[in-house]
């Protein structure tokens, strides 16, 4: 058993380089199997992201009958810590800890507000739908545990990914970083595939007791990767924790930043094509099931689909980026391939045809991908020196918080649009937003692009 199970572990190592993105980091002294085991968090990561945005935004609004906005306010409310991202990257590089540990700390952290956010949900979940004894009490009850469990999981999650990927920056040289980042996040979007696979099959017939058994799974499956993706992965060294010093405070390093080549056009950018990419997160799963009559199992599928098509947009684009295409070119590609998979999502309602809406979903996944990793790259390369941590965490703080306020704006648009243009209308009007969106992404990027090849040019 065990010389087949080495085998195996051989096999996968081999062949990892050749068929995982970014899995040329992998080196002798930081072999793949310890990256791999690392981005078991990004996994844990991307079962939240389908458990908040997927699964329960779905039944919440269509099963418990919860107004769109209201669960769209939910689940934005993590936007409250987002902006914090880069300032906490910033603290996890300068943090002083008598053990020798810089990012363990704040990972742990991190993975305990998730396991407590959780544990909260399966109770306010049970009010909300009136459930047994839970039907006496008052229904802002269960709205404000919602709304505390929301928080605390979206916190956990942004100070768990946001220190995680500058451990794994630490350990790999400089030049490997950008692809580094990259596998953790094709890593992240596995772990939304696998669990929005898992999770449909789980609530195929759907039951408020099921749910909340799925809930206490993710629990305790979230605590178990963190931990086995920490294991002995920081080295405790304790004669640099006197010696470790601030030199610049935050307000300093953002400030040099700030003042990089096209810094806050390249972060307006990235707000723009996120909000464009996630603003129908919240609703996919309801358009699915309230206008083209899908199951819940059908719907959480879908994200599936989403995931899927990210994978292909991420593995594409680092293909042709490690061959030195330019970045910004490929972020506005995906906005354009973003431009007709609306357009698809669109016209399934009057068609009728789940096909084309997960057609249309397929697409934005893979534009998602495409920009995602365009703008990501941009970041890294355009980084100041010693600043990679930093730029990592500005990207991600934009990101969050423009993903945030969309998916809130979203569910409240499309409360407000729909008595005016019927069910499906205000779901469309949504979708015809998310397209001008794109648009204005695409001209703010147009800049980026030009100034790039005059660069090229002169330098040739």
């Amino acid at each position: 058993m065990k010389r087949i199970s080495q085998k195996l572990i051989d096999t996968w190592v081999h062949f990892g380089p050749r068929f995982l993105p970014f899995a040329d980091v992998a080196t002798d002294d930081l072999p793949l199997s310890r990256l791999l085991r690392l981005s078991l968090f990004q996994v844990s990561v991307g079962i939240m992201l389908v458990l908040l945005v997927g699964t329960l935004n779905r039944v919440m609004i269509v099963e418990l009958k919860v107004p769109a906005s209201l669960v769209a306010i939910m689940i934005s409310l993590p936007l409250l810590f987002a902006p914090f991202r880069a300032l906490i990257g910033y603290r996890s590089d300068t943090h002083r800890s008598h053990l020798g540990w810089r990012r363990v700390p704040y990972m742990w952290m991190g993975t305990m507000l998730q396991f407590g956010g959780l544990s909260i949900m399966p109770f306010a979940l049970l009010v909300l739908s009136g459930a047994g004894q839970s039907s006496n009490a008052p229904a802002w009850i269960g709205q404000l545990g919602a709304a505390v469990a929301f928080l605390l999981v979206g916190a956990g999650v942004h100070i768990t990914q946001t220190v995680g990927l500058a451990l794994a920056n630490d350990l790999v040289k400089e030049e490997s970083q950008p692809k580094v980042v990259g596998l953790m996040y094709v890593m992240m979007l596995v772990g939304m595939i696998a669990s929005a696979l898992i999770f449909g099959e789980l609530l195929s017939e759907y039951s408020p007791g099921r749910l909340i058994q799925v809930i206490q799974g993710a629990a305790i499956v979230i605590m178990v990767l963190n931990v086995v993706a920490l294991w002995k992965q920081e080295c405790r060294d304790r004669a640099k924790v006197a010696a470790r010093e601030v030199n610049v405070s935050f307000s300093e390093s953002w400030g040099i930043f700030c003042k990089g080549n096209h810094a806050i056009r390249r972060l307006l950018a990235v707000g723009l094509g996120t909000m464009a990419f996630t603003m129908e997160d919240i609703l996919l799963e309801p358009y699915g099931g309230e206008i083209l009559n899908m199951s819940v199992g059908a719907t959480t599928s879908l994200t599936a689909t989403l995931a899927i098509g990210g994978l292909f947009g991420f593995a594409l684009a680092s293909h042709v980026l490690g061959k030195g295409y330019d970045a910004f070119r490929m972020a506005m590609n995906g906005a354009f391939v973003g431009l007709p998979a609306f357009l698809a999502v669109i016209l399934a309602a009057p068609l009728g045809s789940p096909t084309l809406f997960a057609v249309g979903i397929l697409l934005i996944g893979f534009g998602s991908g495409l920009f995602g990793h365009g703008t990501l790259t941009a970041t890294m390369r355009l980084a100041p020196k010693k600043q990679s941590g930093l730029a990592l965490g500005a990207w991600g703080a934009v990101q969050a918080t423009a993903a945030g306020t969309a998916i809130a704006l979203g569910g409240v648009i499309r409360d407000l649009a729909s008595p005016l243009a019927g069910a499906a209308g205000g779901y469309i009007v949504v979708y015809i937003i998310e397209i001008v969106l794109l648009l204005a992404a695409i001209v703010v990027m147009l800049p980026l692009i030009k100034s790039r090849f005059n660069l090229a040019t002169n330098t040739a």
